[in-house]
């Protein structure tokens, strides 16, 4: 009988300060990751072309003072995060979230 694959999941999802969310997961990793990057990084068809994968978004359209306004669960594989620029489409798969954190941000002891 074969095991099913190990997943990581987040545990914490939350404001640090006031550039920053803080992700933690269930490997007890934390990283701080700026809101700037985590909405630029948003998946969705909006901001990712579905043909090419290219990103449609530019960083300089990511306004300053970007923050999350809810986060909300999707079933056991992903987050769905609204932002104050009314942006509310993209799910941040589980391991996208790890991937986001491990690449673009902060890691917190």
């Amino acid at each position: 009988m074969a095991q099913s694959p190990i997943t990581i999941t987040p545990t914490r999802i939350e404001p640090l300060n006031d550039t920053e969310i803080l992700l933690g997961f269930s490997d007890s990793r934390l990283f701080a990751v700026s809101y700037a990057e985590l909405r630029f990084l948003c998946p969705c068809a909006g901001c990712v072309d579905e043909h090419t994968g290219e990103r449609t978004i530019r960083r300089e359209q990511v306004k300053a003072g970007i923050r999350p306004t809810g986060v909300q669960v999707v079933g056991r594989y992903a987050v769905q995060i609204n932002w104050n620029d009314r942006h509310n489409t993209g799910m941040y798969h589980f391991d996208r979230l790890l991937e986001i954190g491990e690449k673009t941000g902060r890691k917190i002891s």
